[in-house]
């Protein structure tokens, strides 16, 4: 299976990401009626609900990560991604896109 990066960001608009571990589980939730970005996907934790969003701007993109835009269909109305670093700019982290690696053409 291939990994696909994101970034969840706007961590400081809510709770933060002092509290925020590699291996942690986040959920992915499409939000096409956002008014601002209909590619918007928000980010939730268990228990606290939305922490950020999947970060669509290249000065919030970090590393290999895809964009919203960009990972927008690859996903389906929710997804569930796992914690991998968490950063001073952003938290790293990734969904598994069930593909063998190497099938997607790369």
């Amino acid at each position: 299976m291939n990994r696909i990066y994101f970034t969840l960001t706007g961590t400081n608009h809510r709770y933060g990401s002092d509290f925020i571990e590699p291996g942690m589980t986040v959920r992915l939730v499409k939000e096409p009626d956002n008014e601002v970005d209909k590619e918007a996907i928000m980010i939730e934790m268990e228990g606290l609900g939305q922490v950020g969003y999947v970060a669509n701007s290249p000065y919030t993109v970090e590393g290999e990560s895809y964009s919203a835009g960009r990972l927008y269909d690859k996903i389906g109305d929710t997804a569930e991604g796992t914690v991998l670093y968490v950063l001073p700019k952003g938290v790293l982290c990734y969904i598994e896109d069930g593909e063998p690696d190497g099938a997607d053409g790369e």
